[in-house]
């Protein structure tokens, strides 16, 4: 039983029990990661009758993202790891669509005009991820993803997606079989927040 999270985009929780969604909530919300996330997760356990002391393991997106959504799911993971005794996997919230979609371009709004994107075949990972403007991403194939609907002129045909964070924990849970290890809970921001360097410098 996997709990699994994303905030790289939609607040999305998923409680994956092999390969099935016991249960799932998603809200598309920018600036409203940490309103919604601890409730996302409460209506997800309730709706299945389970509790902290029932799961396996919990997964989490580690972006590429914006700053503030990122942290809230990252320390809502590391948090609830502690609280409950249960291992937390970190995975590249862009996985999740390249698992779904399989041979495609994975493509997020990093803002400022950029985006995040990776490219994938049967699945995996192949290239990425990357930060840079859109005309600078080499596609191939179809084109995945809610920062690729942005920019029709680049991206045309694409489809507007966010990870759906069942999917990340079905693509941890198969490298766990494999008996990979390291699953690391840094988050991938791609370039230097705003506001950065030391003070009077």
């Amino acid at each position: 039983m996997i709990l699994a999270l994303d905030t790289s985009a939609a607040v999305a929780v998923s409680l994956v029990d092999g390969e099935a969604v016991v249960a799932s909530r998603s809200t598309f919300a920018p600036r409203g990661h940490a309103e919604l996330l601890s409730g996302h997760v409460h209506d997800v356990l309730a709706e299945a009758d389970v509790d902290g002391a029932d799961l396996d393991s919990i997964v989490v997106g580690t972006g590429p993202a914006p700053f503030t959504g990122l942290r809230v799911g990252l320390v809502t993971a590391r948090t609830l790891g502690f609280a409950w005794g249960v291992p937390v996997r970190g995975a590249c919230s862009l996985d999740a669509l390249g698992a779904e979609h399989r041979d495609v371009t994975v493509v997020a709004d990093a803002r400022r005009k950029e985006v995040y994107w990776a490219r994938y075949a049967d699945g995996v990972r192949i290239e990425g991820p990357h930060v840079s403007a859109p005309t600078d991403v080499p596609v191939e194939g179809a084109v995945v993803g809610r920062g690729a609907a942005l920019y029709p002129e680049v991206f045309a045909g694409a489809v507007a997606a966010d990870p759906d964070p069942a999917w990340l924990a079905r693509v941890v849970a198969a490298q766990v079989a494999t008996g990979a290890l390291d699953f690391p809970l840094e988050p991938l921001y791609l370039r230097r927040p705003d506001v950065h360097g030391v003070p009077g410098a």
